[in-house]
């Protein structure tokens, strides 16, 4: 993730993906229970349920998951269900061009949300 510069990585069995792991998953699932770096697992930290979207869905619909979820970032698959990228909130507002769309995107991600228990 460093050398990458990224905060999520999509966690793939080799066929499918499984989970995404992030900055924030290592450092409260791991750092702040002091787990060992060198002998946890990834499967051990990271998220196992991932929001997607298909390659070939309208960007609205993407949009829509993302304030549904409630997650700035969104796995793009294609339909045999095979990583294919990520999406993100700055790519809607980046490369659609429309400001309301991203703006209503952000304004909903960033509502204080229930616990996820």
């Amino acid at each position: 993730m460093k050398s990458l510069d990224v905060g999520p990585l999509p966690i793939c069995d080799g066929e499918r993906l499984v989970g995404m792991v992030t900055d924030r998953d290592i450092t409260v699932r791991a750092t702040a229970q002091g787990r060992d770096p060198n002998t946890t697992r990834v499967r051990d930290v990271m998220t196992e349920e991932v929001f997607y979207c298909f390659e070939d869905q309208e960007i609205e619909d993407a949009a829509e998951i993302m304030e549904r979820a409630q997650i700035r970032r969104l796995v793009v698959l294609n339909r045999d269900k095979r990583l294919v990228g990520i999406v993100s909130l700055g790519d809607l507002a980046v490369e659609t061009g429309d400001e309301e769309l991203s703006g209503e995107v952000v304004r909903h991600v960033s509502e204080p949300a229930e616990p996820r228990r």
